[in-house]
């Protein structure tokens, strides 16, 4: 059916300010649903606190607020605005939540005003735990036993029922698994349950069996006004479950998944989407499944587009947010094309023919004493995502783009000890998937690593094998290394640095790609297009890899290339995005080619259609210079991308590589301390002492 024409101005509620569990993924998904409905001719108000964003640009909405999120301020909003309906899945849990209050206020149909993208039901029947509970049972969907309690008398009630501990808390109408967690011991139950029931808003946890171990699996989904259903993306998680899911390593397409599991969990998903409610828009739903049996349950099933779905969007090329902003307007599925291949329908799954991993960004070094153990409440501030051919190489790109120093998974440093590698495996910390290879690294067997951790024997079977590849690089020099032994390395992922490490003889970073260069080792950069080369796609979406011909040819204009600002974290967020993006626009309207570097999943700069070409590629030395030769810009701005971007720009003057903005020269002046200090003596501005130190002892 054609788009509504019973409604001409819409309000959308955006997400408000960063938060754990709620970050920049949604100004990606509310600036494409703002641009898709202003496209379609829709008057768009916006409404958003958080004044660092792409989405409160003045361009982005024909009115915007920037105003709190609350009650009072988005009525008085629609009083003036008089807008014929609300879009509330773009802004979160917060917009869900500020639809569903005042929903109950009776607002809503007092001002005329329509809610479209979700039923209010379905927000209340998916955040309410035991209504959600009961309508799982009723059309046949298993999950874990489990009850909801509303104090700590009927809780620990529940857990007795329950057969004792460990069971799971889930708050209800929290955001990232916000007061929820796993009880092991009577000494925390008191603790947990109060804190649970202090941060639901009514008051309420759900108590629930613990499934610790079993793996965990997402669905992205869309529907239309027509019944009709697709999947736009399967994710797996490589840590198992009673990790939050925002605080997991994840990998996408799936890769444990057997055939008859997958259809199995597809037909379940598309059975609970359609369940809670006619709504046209997008949904995420997780489950879990039992590793030993192949039991799976359901456990929980998002109305609203969220930070799975920007991760899934980045990983296929789809846009959901867009599509889900065309689909609440009334369009259904076939009548949208795909904006990649512009010549199939929006209707068509997406295919995937390379491996995507994203890995969690944590800031537990700012906080001193924190407990770094990963729970059912998310803890990381930012994520990194990484695109390909194996799950491998795949992986190994993650760790270079986290820039927490890392030259991909280890193998550049030397091992920690036995005890302390088996002692950061028995809790899941942060760093598991670089601990599990450091245990294969010491000899670990692959049963022992399992019982310890429960990560899939697949993955572990891949990490396993890289030990044995570095292993057999340990006995040679690089001059005896093959061209075949450099290829099959590099397709693994592994990096200049690493492999400069691991070889016997001392070498550098710079010497490993000169040697590789003679041998004819050179990455090839391949298309993300929708539909794993079916179809020609318009979109410039590229990813380096080891393994076939270049998919991404050289235009004759100059170009530039902007850095990227990498994964969020704290003193470098979302602001940096804002600039990045902006950066790109006005080298466009310079008439210059502008080409994106990034790697974070979450961001406005890394839709494929902002830039004239985007690399989602770590923001890591040797994958820029990929870039760069084969590219060969006018210059380079580094100047966006907060520090990720300024760290490489000593390495690109060295290179005589241009910088346009400020000289790496006067950068340098600015960042050393002892330099800028003596800037300061010269120029007779008060200071005050100093002294600089190299060492504890200095």
């Amino acid at each position: 059916m054609p788009r509504r024409t019973d409604i001409h101005k819409i309000l959308l509620i955006g997400s408000g300010p960063i938060i754990i569990g709620q970050a920049c993924e949604f100004d990606y998904s509310g600036t494409q649903a703002c641009r898709a409905l202003r496209n379609e001719g829709y008057e768009v108000v916006l409404v958003n606190s958080n004044p660092a964003t792409i989405m409160t640009d003045p361009i982005t909405a024909d009115r915007i607020y920037l105003e709190e999120l609350t009650a009072p301020s988005i009525r008085r909003i629609v009083e003036k605005e008089r807008p014929d309906a609300v879009l509330p899945t773009m802004g979160g849990q917060t917009g869900l939540n500020l639809a569903d209050e005042l929903q109950r206020q009776g607002f809503w149909e007092a001002q005329n005003v329509k809610v479209i993208g979700v039923d209010i039901d379905a927000i209340h029947i998916t955040e309410d735990r035991q209504q959600f509970r009961d309508l799982m049972e009723e059309i046949g969907v298993d999950q874990a036993r489990s009850q909801v309690a509303r104090s700590l008398l009927e809780a620990k009630e529940v857990i007795q029922s329950l057969g004792g501990l460990p069971v799971v808390i889930r708050p209800s109408f929290t955001l990232g698994g916000a007061g929820g967690g796993i009880i092991w011991s009577p000494r925390e139950l008191e603790r947990k349950v109060m804190r649970g029931l202090e941060l639901s808003p009514v008051h309420e946890v759900l108590v629930e069996e613990c499934v610790y171990g079993w793996k965990e699996f997402e669905l992205e989904l869309l529907r239309d006004s027509n019944e009709n259903v697709i999947i736009i993306c399967t994710i797996e998680n490589v840590d198992p479950m009673g990790v939050h899911t925002g605080d997991s390593v994840t990998v996408a397409p799936s890769q444990t998944l057997t055939d008859k599991q997958f259809q199995h969990m597809r037909d379940t998903a598309i059975r609970m989407m359609r369940s809670i409610g006619t709504f046209a828009g997008g949904c995420n739903v997780q489950f879990g499944i039992n590793p030993v049996d192949g039991r799976m349950i359901a456990i929980e099933i998002n109305p609203r587009v969220s930070r799975s779905s920007a991760l899934a969007s980045k990983a296929t090329g789809y846009p959901i947010a867009k599509v889900a902003a065309r689909l609440a307007v009334g369009y259904t599925l076939d009548e949208l094309k795909n904006d990649v291949t512009e010549t199939t329908s929006a209707c068509f799954e997406p295919a995937i023919d390379y491996v995507v991993t994203k890995i969690p960004r944590w800031n537990f070094e700012k906080f001193e004493g924190v407990d770094e153990e990963l729970t059912t409440q998310m803890k990381a501030v930012g994520e990194v995502m990484s695109i390909g051919r194996t799950f491998t190489e795949s992986l190994q790109k993650a760790w270079q783009s986290l820039e927490i120093g890392y030259a991909g998974l280890g193998a550049d440093r030397d091992n920690p000890s036995r005890p302390k590698v088996r002692e950061r495996l028995r809790k899941s910390y942060w760093d598991r998937t670089l601990q599990i290879r450091n245990a294969f690294m010491h000899g670990a067997s692959m049963d022992e690593v399992y019982d310890i951790t429960r990560v899939d024997p697949w993955f572990l079977q891949r990490i396993r094998m890289l030990i044995d590849l570095e292993k057999a690089l340990q006995r040679l020099r690089l001059q005896d290394v093959t061209p075949e032994q450099m290829l099959n390395l590099k397709q693994h992922g592994y990096s200049d640095v690493q492999i400069a490490w691991l070889v016997a003889d001392e070498v550098t970073e710079e010497e490993v790609r000169q040697y590789r260069l003679s041998q004819n080792v050179s990455p090839q950069f391949l298309l993300v297009d929708t539909c794993a080369g079916e179809f020609p796609a318009a979109t410039p979406y590229f990813y380096s890899s080891y393994e076939s011909a270049t998919e991404s040819p050289v235009s004759n204009r100059e170009k530039v290339i902007i850095l990227g600002s990498g994964p969020n974290r704290i003193g470098q967020g979302i602001e940096f995005d804002y600039s990045c993006v902006h950066g790109v626009q006005a080298v466009q309207e310079m008439g210059f080619e502008a080409i994106m570097i990034n790697c974070n999943p979450e961001t406005v700069s890394t839709d494929f259609d902002i830039a004239d070409k985007l690399y989602f590629e770590p923001v890591f030395w040797e994958r820029v210079l990929d870039i760069i030769e084969h590219e060969n810009p006018k210059g380079v701005i580094v100047q966006l991308g907060g520090q990720t971007a300024l760290k490489l720009a000593g390495k690109l003057s060295e290179r005589g590589i241009k910088i346009f903005g400020t000289s790496y020269e006067l950068m340098d002046l600015a960042e050393n301390r002892g330099k800028f200090s003596e800037i300061l003596k010269e120029l007779d501005v008060p200071f005050p002492p100093y002294g600089m130190a190299q060492t504890v002892y200095e």
